[in-house]
């Protein structure tokens, strides 16, 4: 059985681990509410854009994209893909980053011929360890995400994808569906359906626009716009979920901690006594003998 000073020095132990863990809970919680306040400033502008290019659609249906499938065409594009996995670039953060690779692992085992674009260094690490090739890694983006950041990683997949070297393009970020809940998601990014930006019970648009130079190339150049807002939102949105996991991991360590403490503490406390009580026992003996003695 331990003894005090072995108690003592778990527990102090114990204390700093738990002052280390609530440090990182605050600070998780700090970059979560500056993260979602970034996000609400620039959900506006590609609100309007994602509206502008259903003005398009409903005003000239059949217009000619090489970012959407062609009317009427559903067959699947057989080629490359492309995936883009979001994770980040530590763990401590319960199963954000396993859920993440999961959905990459299930495509890759669905389409082989897949090449991965991966941000965060967990990611990086993962797949490096474990063989399997990447095609890029974008350093410093998952705990830095940015507008300029999401721009290069959509140069980079639109510049690919134009030159026909993938035929696919797919996005695996974790999504956050409410305060308490997330998910990862594994979502085609390129080419897009019509239907995608389509509303239930929308009509043509009967009065006529003008397109300069026309109604595909106003289209494709706010297409290159869009993507950015896309994946700039799955950034953000992934990392805000990962703040979150990092939180509630955080918690529940801090809760344990605290557990633990309370046990190690009545622990303590009786091998304390046990010694005290011994000691009495030893002197009341001790007396008795000396007592008989004389």
């Amino acid at each position: 059985m331990p003894g005090t000073k072995e108690i003592k020095s778990h527990m102090d132990s114990v204390g700093e681990t738990r002052k280390i863990t609530n440090a990182m809970y605050l600070i998780a919680s700090t970059k979560l509410q500056r993260a979602r306040q970034e996000l609400e400033h620039t959900r506006p502008y590609f609100e309007a854009l994602r509206g502008e290019i259903k003005r398009i659609f409903r005003t000239a249906y059949d217009v000619d994209s090489p970012y959407f499938f062609p009317v009427g065409d559903g067959t699947p594009l057989t080629g490359t893909y492309g995936c883009l996995v979001i994770t980040a670039d530590k763990g401590l953060a319960g199963s954000y980053n396993q859920n993440a690779i999961r959905q990459a692992l299930q495509l890759l085992e669905q389409h082989p011929d897949t090449k991965l674009f991966v941000v965060g260094e967990y990611g990086r690490r993962f797949f490096s360890q474990r063989g399997i090739p990447i095609e890029h890694s974008f350093l410093y983006t998952a705990q830095n995400p940015t507008m300029a950041r999401a721009r290069e990683i959509s140069a980079l997949l639109l510049d690919r994808f134009d030159q026909g070297e993938l035929k696919q393009i797919f996005v695996i970020y974790t999504d956050m569906e409410s305060a308490m809940s997330f998910q990862a998601r594994s979502t085609r990014l390129l080419p897009f359906h019509r239907s995608h930006f389509a509303s239930p019970g929308e009509k043509a648009v009967t009065e006529p626009f003008e397109f300069l130079p026309d109604a595909k190339a106003v289209l494709n150049n706010m297409m290159q716009s869009y993507v950015s807002g896309f994946l700039y939102s799955a950034l953000i949105d992934s990392f805000c979920c990962e703040q979150d996991a990092r939180m509630t991991a955080m918690d529940s360590a801090n809760r344990n901690a605290e557990k633990l403490l309370g046990e190690l503490s009545l622990q303590y406390n009786r091998v304390r006594q046990a010694a005290i009580t011994r000691e009495i026992t030893e002197i009341s003996a001790g007396a008795r003998a000396q007592k008989k003695g004389r």
